[in-house]
């Protein structure tokens, strides 16, 4: 009896652990996503479901590109419960990325979600690292019709290493992933991070330092 005890609490953590690995699942047939409730929750509150129509389900525009001048020369199009409200509480979010010839997706994180890559057109290099102390680069050259994992939370990015334009198109497992770029994030904080922290942290110069934050 032990034995069989103490195998079904194993069973139960696992089984818990999971369910903690993605968004909480819903326990009606929808919660859509009320932006204009008062009421502060772990995602959105839900509408009226006397009130929902097929489109809070409904989003048009991932068949169009995106603008990719800018600096980084990508532009990520997200689909996620901001603009799928019927998204709420299923777990899941999507994005098309445009890329110009060697533009890039900048390393970042999404701290909520896993993200699978299918490239539509063009040639990307992927790649992602692992975490402390290992840090090690994971990374692959993509042509059309194939599919890369960036594992939840992991430092990843993509580069257009073709002479045309590159499509992909993501996957998430968050309806609400959030992204962190780690340059906006380290050089471009509001308030900066102090100067002297960043010195230290990257063995920088000081005015190489007061540069960047400049620049982000």
């Amino acid at each position: 009896m032990a034995s069989w005890f103490l195998f079904l609490l194993g069973l139960f953590l696992a089984l818990a652990s999971l369910a903690l690995a993605s968004d909480p699942m819903s326990l009606q047939d929808f919660c859509v996503a009320d932006a204009n409730a008062a009421v502060l929750v772990n995602g959105v509150a839900c509408k009226d479901p006397k009130k929902v129509e097929a489109n809070d389900f409904f989003f048009s525009g991932l068949h169009l590109p995106g603008n990719t001048s800018n600096a980084a020369g990508s532009k990520v199009t997200p689909v996620s419960v901001a603009q799928i409200p019927g998204l709420n509480t299923l777990g899941i979010s999507l994005a098309r990325i445009d890329y110009t010839p060697w533009g890039i997706n900048p390393p970042h994180t999404h701290p909520r979600a896993s993200e699978i890559l299918t490239v539509v057109e063009g040639t990307l290099e992927v790649g992602f690292v692992t975490s402390n102390p290992e840090n090690r680069l994971i990374r692959k050259i993509l042509q059309k019709g194939d599919v890369f994992v960036f594992p939840v939370n992991l430092i990843h990015f993509q580069r257009n290493v073709g002479n045309c334009n590159a499509v992909a198109v993501v996957a998430l497992s968050s309806q609400n992933p959030g992204v962190v770029t780690i340059a906006n994030a380290v050089f471009g904080s509001t308030p900066g991070i102090p100067s002297d922290v960043l010195v230290k942290a990257f063995q920088l110069d000081s005015k190489i330092v007061d540069y960047l934050q400049a620049k982000f």
